[in-house]
């Protein structure tokens, strides 16, 4: 789909699935970069024109921004799970790790093994733990697994065993293999529970080929500041390390602090923080609204997801004319409609039916009719000027006006991260 680039601009990357050979993404020819109007002009694709534009310089912005906020100590571990929140893993991690971040956190096995047949080398732990029987996979390919129950651990002893003993690779390390506790401290999905901490001791005593290095919790609701959750969360997890400390038990790397939580609760931030949505530019509804004003201004980040169609019909049409399935849209005077080649298979979720608004020429028109699968359809009456071709913004900047994923999310009542991971795997992703 998008192989014809030969104007792209210089710094612009390209990754589609219609491009499986070589590498994930390659370098595209060009001269200049970041300009709506030269980048309509670079993506000369031949088939269908949906694409999107993931900005490499503002995620290493963000980046900067979260180091200066935290400071000179806490270790970073960028959260690229779901292929970065849907943004692409490869490209993001790479500029990452080139960046100097040292940890990446991944939801499984096969994620972390994308990330290492892609040339990562850093750390990478598997946040959401493993399933009986990858133990030698994790192990092999130097991958931190996560232990959620206290079950686990004989498992991981056995594999670690049989890679020391030279059953599975003569050229593994004769130390004992890393990993990460979880413990449950109100989130209520994986972890051990605080009262199997001393259950926990007993069966790491019993291991000799595997040792802990780390130890976190996961946070429900930290950009929640009118409940008490994430303080007795909080709380709880500080108890269960100090009762791994009477235990004789070093915690190791201890790590909490999610994006809420980076942003505006610093007695979280401990050995290491994790961020996500905020790592790519987008903050979470914070409770109370004033709370999230004061995180804006303290956190300068910056977006780093444009997607973007072309017009492909234009329809004039008389009142009274309804448009799309199920009638759900009606025009009440006479009108023009376009229709770009979009829809929620793409990114554009089907709860946008007749909700909120796309960018054409720098002015915002609504959406009309229900999202189709691939199609979706805007009212372009007040904008005169809209022609076949033009391009429509569907998250991004187009002039003077942007429109943000997390004040969508926010419009729709879902959370960013949905918007982002909805972003379909047929729409190419060009990196800037």
């Amino acid at each position: 789909m998008a192989r014809g680039l030969p104007e792209a601009n210089e710094g612009v990357y390209e990754n589609s699935a219609y491009r499986p050979e070589g590498s994930n993404f390659r370098r595209a020819r060009g001269r200049e970069s970041g300009i709506l109007t030269m980048m309509a002009k670079a993506m000369q694709m031949k088939g269908r024109p949906v694409w999107a534009e993931i900005s490499l310089k503002a995620i290493l912005h963000n980046l900067r921004v979260i180091r200066r906020h935290i400071g000179p100590h806490p270790a970073i571990l960028a959260v690229v799970k779901s292929n970065a929140y849907g943004l692409g893993s490869v490209p993001i991690s790479k500029a990452l790790q080139k960046a100097g971040v040292g940890w990446f956190g991944v939801t499984c096995t096969n994620e972390g093994l994308e990330l290492r047949e892609a040339g990562i080398r850093k750390r990478i732990l598997i946040l959401t733990g493993f399933w009986p029987g990858e133990e030698k996979r994790i192990l092999e390919n130097h991958l931190t697994p996560v232990v959620t129950r206290v079950d686990d651990l004989r498992h991981l002893d056995r594999a670690a065993k049989s890679l020391r003993s030279g059953k599975v690779s003569r050229s593994h390390s004769r130390a004992r293999a890393p990993f990460h506790l979880k413990i449950n401290t109100g989130m209520n999905r994986l972890g051990i529970s605080p009262d199997e901490i001393e259950a926990f001791a007993a069966a790491l005593a019993a291991c000799r080929h595997i040792e802990l290095e780390g130890t976190f919790t996961h946070f429900a609701s930290a950009e929640d500041f009118s409940a008490r959750q994430t303080d007795d969360q909080e709380a709880i997890f500080r108890a269960c390390l100090d009762r791994l400390r009477a235990l004789g038990i070093s915690p190791g790397i201890v790590h909490a602090a999610n994006s809420g939580a980076i942003c505006a609760r610093p007695s979280t931030w401990a050995d290491m923080v994790r961020p996500g949505a905020i790592l790519y530019g987008y903050f979470q509804s914070f409770d109370p609204p004033d709370k999230g004003q004061e995180v804006r201004s303290r956190l300068p980040i910056q977006p780093s997801l444009a997607l973007r169609a072309r017009i492909i019909s234009l329809r004039d049409l008389p009142a009274g004319q309804s448009v799309g399935y199920s009638a759900r849209f009606t025009t009440a005077r006479p009108s023009r409609v376009a229709v770009i080649n979009a829809g929620y298979a793409d990114g554009i979720l089907r709860q946008r039916t007749n909700r909120g608004c796309a960018l054409v020429r720098g002015r915002r028109v609504p959406l009309v009719g229900a999202i189709s699968m691939d199609l979706t359809a805007l009212d372009v009456t007040d904008v005169p000027q809209a022609t076949l071709g033009d391009v429509v913004t569907i998250y991004g900047r187009d002039g003077n006006d942007d429109i943000v994923v997390s004040d969508v999310a926010r419009e729709i009542g879902t959370v960013t991260s949905d918007l982002l991971c909805a972003l379909g795997h047929r729409v190419p992703r060009y990196y800037l």
